[in-house]
């Protein structure tokens, strides 16, 4: 008669990847770390992969993986970033997985829908599709079929529970508020769906998961213990169970430590025989569901009223004391409705020359996700026979487009208090390069969503609107193929890349000034010829022109390259002018770590300033000047003691020699006329 205890974890971040490159770019609200996703992981993910349990006196007595022993779901497009960006962590979320199944029987991993979507708002068909790619994805990853599904937000509705329950989903997660009453004993509920399906309902307990989340709980994980253990924790066995839900970032990103912490409770309650730690597949199977639900809905974890957060100013927000509002979530959502409606038209039309059921092969479609360039076509079964190459690729292309039309409504985009947020920038990138893939339509559909976007206005007057937003934040300025074949063509000039590569999901190769991409997705072939200059100094410019009569050609800059290609052809430039101007001794200084580049470029310089005043040669002056490109390419500013030392050089020099001075004057920060 012992105590189920089940502490379940939704992690989640909203995607970040830009679109057109598959990766995610820097995101300086995140520093120190790159972006935000590579700063959850390693304040939360990696930590509850590897939580430390202290001694006595401090010290490490072991480490445990508390997602061996807690019920956990991740977002499937988190796990997309994770599995390329931390594979040892993402290993560990599936070694957790493995080694629950082998302590209780039943996995302690648990499905979610593929978008984080707000389903409640979404279609039947729409459901339908998210519910079976978030399905394919658990089986891909987790190797076996989900028993359960927790619903984004834990935003519900009957229809949402007949779609579960249609694909073979034994229960979900709710919030007590989100039921007509809670179990007094925590079993599970059942509930029969308007479409005659039953489907199974586990209600956390909301006080404590609030305090755990939100309270002090886990400063003291004894208080948390005794709070889990009820009645238990006075020496009687209660045959019942408690569970509690919460974001998994709670453990180590909102609460630095709360990983530990949640070790710590988690050894305390596993020591007494009259409780288990458990998932709620093993609870489900143990104690099947007897008393029936009745259902609040629409509803939501995060909202008191329903589902508004996601389409109304309702009054939920991060941040109240701003006193913003939110009115422009209305027409961010009707903005995205039609462009959804549009998309699934373009996909109708012309999927139904291109495939058997187009339907059924964007359901099928998610078989094929993972890295792109993988072994699985996602035409494999549900392509018309006899396509040509080029049908082919625009098959895919179909596909991708009804992806990034359900990646549009990722509930990130409203849940915060402004649309000059990264989510909802997100969600416009979708929409820009879903509209892309539309072909001769995208001119005339940017123009309307972004007509229907001005209508949403954010709370701060310099961003403006959403209309401004998209024309100005969401499409690139430069077109991504072009900015791929620019960054490659430097990285071959600069740093002696190879011939052919893989970049940003594209299979490059070049040579004699031509470049060609073929997108692994698609399979969609771009050519262009490019050329590069070398205009002031480091400074150079990279000219590409998409092969074919008339085509209008881009330039790009150093800065406009690509962001791994922009670092690497930044440090070859930077060792190539250091071989030239830096000594042997400040080498040798780098070499054996007894300085470090900034501070001998800037003692180089110094020196060499210094020296103008004796020898203002041309030679000297060269070297002044690459050495200050070394300062750029580095990022420093220029040195106070360089500034005075340049000045007492000059007015040492004859008038005529000082006027020789005045580009490096310029360069230094002196005024043009002095």
């Amino acid at each position: 008669m012992a105590r189920s205890v089940v502490l379940h974890g939704h992690f989640y971040q909203p995607p970040r990847e830009n679109p057109w490159l598959d990766v995610v770019e820097t995101e300086a609200s995140a520093a120190p770390y790159h972006d935000w996703n590579r700063r959850v992981e390693q304040e939360c993910y990696r930590a509850v992969a590897a939580a430390r349990v202290p001694d006595a006196s401090g010290r490490i007595a072991r480490i445990v993986n508390t997602l061996a022993w807690i019920s956990f779901d991740f977002g499937a497009t988190l796990l997309e970033w994770m599995e390329v960006e931390a594979p040892r962590t993402y290993g560990a979320v599936l070694d957790a997985d493995r080694e629950s199944r082998r302590r209780v029987g039943f996995g302690n991993a648990v499905a979610a829908p593929f978008h984080h979507v707000i389903l409640p708002l979404s279609t039947r068909r729409d459901k339908v599709t998210e519910v079976r790619w978030g399905i394919a994805d658990f089986r891909r990853r987790f190797g076996r079929e989900p028993e359960g599904m927790w619903l984004p937000e834990t935003a519900v509705d009957d229809d949402t529970l007949d779609v579960l329950a249609a694909h073979g989903i034994a229960f979900t997660i709710l919030g007590p508020h989100q039921v007509g009453h809670a179990p007094a004993d925590g079993r599970p509920l059942r509930y029969r769906t308007g479409g005659g399906r039953e489907i199974a309902l586990f209600v956390y307990d909301g006080p404590l998961s609030h305090d755990v989340a939100f309270g002090t709980l886990l400063d003291d994980a004894y208080a948390w213990a005794r709070r889990l253990l009820g009645e238990a924790a006075a020496g009687g066995a209660v045959d019942g169970m408690v569970s509690l839900a919460t974001d998994g970032e709670t453990f180590g990103h909102h609460h630095r430590f709360g990983e530990m912490a949640l070790a710590k409770v988690l050894d305390l309650v596993a020591a007494r025989p009259d409780a288990a730690v458990t998932n709620y597949a093993a609870v489900l199977a143990a104690r099947p569901p007897v008393e029936r639900a009745t259902l609040v809905a629409p509803s939501a974890w995060s909202c008191p009223h329903g589902v508004e957060r996601w389409r109304s100013d309702c009054g939920c927000r991060i941040a109240p004391e701003r006193h913003w509002n939110q009115k422009w979530r209305a027409p961010l959502r009707a903005a995205l409705d039609w462009l959804a409606d549009e998309l699934h038209g373009v996909f109708a039309r012309e999927g139904g020359a291109l495939f058997t059921d187009p339907l059924a092969a964007r359901d099928a479609y998610a078989e094929s996700f993972g890295p792109p360039g993988g072994e699985r076509d996602p035409l494999a079964a549900q392509a018309r026979r006899g396509l040509s190459p080029e049908e082919a690729v625009r098959a895919r292309e179909l596909l991708l487009m009804e992806r990034d039309a359900l990646a549009l409504f990722t509930s990130c985009a409203w849940f915060f208090d402004d649309i000059g947020g990264l989510e909802p920038l997100e969600s416009l990138r979708y929409a820009a390069h879903a509209i892309e893939l539309t072909g001769a339509a995208a001119p005339a559909l940017h123009r309307e969503l972004a007509e229907r976007l001005s209508a949403a206005h954010s709370n701060d007057p310099a961003i403006g609107d959403g209309g401004r937003i998209y024309r100005e934040r969401a499409r690139p300025s430069v077109p991504p193929p072009a900015r791929v074949a620019g960054s490659y063509a430097a990285l071959r000039r600069f740093a002696g890349a190879a011939a052919s590569a893989t970049l940003y999901g594209y299979d490059v190769s070049g040579e004699d000034g031509r470049v060609r991409l073929v997108h692994r997705r698609t399979g969609r072939a771009h050519e262009f010829e490019v050329g590069i200059e070398r205009t002031d100094g480091w400074r150079f410019a990279v000219t590409v022109t998409p092969a074919g009569p008339g085509a209008t050609p881009c330039r790009m800059d150093l800065g406009a390259l690509t962001e791994a290609e922009r670092d690497i052809v930044t440090r070859a430039m930077v060792a190539a002018i250091a071989r030239r101007r830096l000594s042997a001794e400040a080498d040798d200084a780098l070499c054996e770590g007894r300085a470090a580049m900034p501070d001998v470029v800037v003692a180089a310089l110094l020196d060499r300033v210094e020296a103008l005043g004796r020898e203002p040669t041309d030679e000297a002056r060269a070297t002044v000047s690459e050495l200050l490109d070394l300062l750029e390419l580095l990022r420093l500013p220029v040195p106070f003691d360089v500034q005075s030392a340049f000045e007492r050089a000059r007015g040492a020099l004859p008038p005529a020699e000082a006027h020789a001075l005045a580009g490096l004057a310029a360069r230094l920060g002196f005024s043009l006329g002095g």
